[in-house]
């Protein structure tokens, strides 16, 4: 795939389980990973696996993971990738398609809701896509994000943000060292009607500093459309383990997190221990934050599933999202003895989360 702004983008599409199912008559889940993952970890294969047994699944290695290109902006761009991705499911001739995100990816399924959804109308919050292909931000905060009292304050340097959620540098089982590109043996399922297709734009270059930006400078190609692409808006939106807002340290794994993305050493750990490749940069302006963007999702059906022994975002996270939605088109799920993300989701969890994506799309 390749984004609005011309990032390649490695992904991977596996159809109904169902003999003989047209993708017009069945339901997509595409699945946004959490901060160091990538379409090729255990984890995310193991919730693509879960969700293939219902439904045709689209997984994806966000911009700076995996052997997709460029670099993490760590939820701000990332809204592109998912809408490449949302665009081919459509493509495939899939009518209902509901995206799912799981921590950072939690925060991208939100925002890109609301910047590609039918909601937000005219809404002064959203800065015109169009901007993004010049290199600005997705949505607009003309400011910093105000911590919440009890934060602690912002004393690093560039993207000190609360949407990097997933495993912090040596944590978690799938936040280890694995192989930036191939794929994973016995990835592709044995007894699929159909091959899995895969959309992947060639290898990530690994040679770049990371103290120079990586990959393809902003701007659309010299074809592309301006603006939003119409087939990139979900029919509904499920948000795993996301942050409400940015810049939230309340947690040591947090803490560790915004050490690997706003220090030098950090993003040499990041790129070389969990092949996650930083862009440098910062954000100059920040991005519209989850819990502004919540409220414009409308009549978007929005999942809010969050558990209650999560270590790295505590609980006033979901209830910040989903009292910032619209209550008539937003669900809230509080799990008892759910940790973080696609490494805690229990298959049982799993098959409700895609259960309720079949019944409001």
């Amino acid at each position: 795939m390749l984004t609005d702004d011309g990032v390649p983008i490695e992904a991977r599409y596996e159809p109904s389980p169902t003999p003989g199912a047209e993708p017009s008559g069945t339901l997509a889940l595409v699945l946004g990973h959490g901060f160091t993952g990538s379409l090729e970890r255990p984890a995310l294969r193991r919730v693509a696996s879960a969700f293939r047994q219902r439904t045709a699944v689209i997984t994806f290695s966000f911009r700076g993971h995996g052997r997709s290109g460029g670099r993490s902006t760590v939820g701000d761009r990332e809204v592109l990738d998912l809408a490449a991705a949302v665009a081919w499911a459509r493509r495939l001739g899939h009518r209902r398609v509901a995206t799912v995100g799981f921590s950072m990816g939690g925060s991208v399924v939100i925002r890109q809701a609301a910047l590609y959804g039918t909601g937000h109308g005219e809404n002064e919050e959203i800065r015109p896509m169009q901007d993004v292909h010049n290199g600005g931000r997705t949505g607009r905060s003309q400011r910093r994000t105000a911590p919440a009292p009890g934060d602690a304050p912002d004393t690093a340097s560039g993207p000190a943000l609360d949407a990097v959620p997933g495993p912090a540098p040596g944590s978690g089982p799938d936040a280890g060292p694995g192989p930036a590109s191939g794929p994973a043996p016995g990835d592709a399922p044995g007894a699929a009607p159909r091959p899995a297709l895969d959309a992947a734009s060639g290898p990530a270059s690994n040679t770049a500093s990371d103290t120079t930006p990586g990959g393809p400078p902003p701007g659309p190609a010299p074809d592309a459309a301006p603006g939003p692409a119409p087939d990139a808006a979900p029919d509904a939106v499920i948000a795993v383990s996301a942050p409400a807002r940015w810049y939230y340290r309340g947690t040591a794994p947090m803490r560790r997190v915004h050490w690997a993305v706003t220090r030098p050493a950090g993003r040499l750990v990041s790129r070389y221990g969990l092949r996650t490749r930083i862009d440098p940069r910062g954000w100059g302006v920040d991005p519209l934050p989850p819990v502004a963007a919540a409220p414009l999702i409308a009549p978007t059906p929005l999942l809010i599933v969050h558990g209650d022994r999560d270590p790295y975002f505590p609980l006033d996270h979901p209830r910040m999202l989903a009292s910032a939605a619209d209550p008539s088109s937003t669900e809230l799920w509080i799990e008892p003895g759910f940790g973080h993300a696609e490494t805690a989701a229990s298959p049982a969890l799993l098959t409700r989360i895609a259960d309720w994506a079949a019944a409001h799309t």
